[in-house]
């Protein structure tokens, strides 16, 4: 299975490595990895994950206050965000209509 970022999802990603990398050399990288992790665990078990509405679920980003949320469709993940579990919960809503 593949997947895909929704686009202000891929935004999320790459605005919380840059300011993770600004915050020490090298943090950055590792959230990525960790993102990357997270994302590899929903692709192998796809409804394993804690469901946060219709269809969408979440899983936890290690080390870091981080979920990836995605949508399981036929052929692919959607990441619909990458979001910071300490901060408006429930932005992304209005990206899965």
């Amino acid at each position: 299975m593949n997947y895909a970022f929704h686009p202000h999802a891929e935004v999320e990603l790459n605005e919380a490595i840059e300011w993770y990398e600004t915050r020490e050399p090298g943090l950055g990288l590792d959230f990525a990895t960790q993102v990357h992790a997270a994302v590899q665990r929903a692709l192998a078990f796809p409804f394993a994950w804690q469901e946060m509405g219709s269809d969408i679920r979440r899983t936890l980003v290690h080390r870091f206050p981080y979920g990836v949320l995605y949508v399981a469709e036929p052929d692919r993940l959607l990441i619909v965000a990458v979001m910071h579990l300490h901060r408006q919960p429930d932005y992304w809503h209005k990206r899965t209509s």
